[in-house]
């Protein structure tokens, strides 16, 4: 199983930028899925997570009306889309998903990381 991410880059402050993040392998279904990012000198913190079926979003208190986490089950696939960018916004990005391995039993993957820049 492996976690693909897309969509980083560099962007002016107020900008927008899409992450895109894509489960491959074998999985029998994905369970609770979010972003996570690092900045330097700081540890790594949860940016927003989704639950199974996209029922429940959460978001970290600084990205709250700028970001919006949403997931597409049939392709494996779950996106964040990062509005009003502001240069506290850089970071490495990380996708984060609990996968079922078998039925009954989930294993937690994380992505390589994509960059995000903002510059003032």
């Amino acid at each position: 199983v492996q976690l693909v991410e897309s969509g980083g880059g560099l962007v002016q402050a107020g900008g927008s930028l899409r992450l895109s993040c894509v489960v491959t392998g074998r999985t029998f279904s994905l369970n609770n899925m979010g972003w996570y990012r690092e900045a330097p000198g700081k540890q790594r913190e949860l940016v927003a997570q989704i639950t199974t079926g996209g029922m429940r979003t959460i978001y970290a208190d600084s990205v709250k009306g700028r970001f919006t986490i949403s997931r597409n089950d049939l392709a494996n696939a779950m996106d964040l889309q990062m509005n009003d960018l502001k240069p506290e916004d850089t970071a490495v990005y990380y996708c984060n998903a609990d996968v079922f391995i078998s039925r009954v039993a989930t294993q937690n993957y994380w992505g390589q990381g994509t960059q995000v820049t903002v510059s003032s």
